[in-house]
């Protein structure tokens, strides 16, 4: 794999940022995450602009869901990360989730592919 983007709720930017690093040391892929992981002023629709543009370069190979609990939510995927899914799937990338399948969406996730780490990151090489 030589390119990777992380999706993810902005609840999860410290673990979006970790999580990175631990990818770019396990693959050697180009690692990618969203602008405001690093610039948290962004307007939200710029930002959900140039991460859609990221899922679907033609040289992304697959995106990579940091999909932690949110309280009571286990393995919880927000509604803008969940089109970032639709749009890899649309674009034919390869979908890895970090931890498990997010219940409300079980049934699109196991139709379009999506891969459960389970927090295995070395399943990614």
């Amino acid at each position: 794999m030589k390119r990777i983007v992380l999706s993810g709720s902005m609840k999860f930017r410290e673990e979006i940022i970790d999580i990175a690093e631990k990818v770019k040391q396990i693959t050697n892929a180009q690692v990618i995450i969203p602008k405001e992981c690093i610039q948290i002023d962004m307007p939200k629709k710029e930002a959900s602009k140039l991460h859609f543009d990221e899922i679907i370069n033609n040289n992304t190979d697959a995106i990579l869901v940091v999909n932690c609990n949110k309280g009571d939510l286990n393995n919880y995927i927000g509604a803008n990360t969940f089109a970032e899914i639709a749009f890899g799937f649309y674009f034919n990338k390869k979908i890895y989730l970090f931890n498990d399948i997010y219940e409300p969406y079980k049934e699109e996730l196991n139709a379009w592919g999506a891969i459960p780490l389970k927090g295995d990151l070395n399943e990614l090489k």
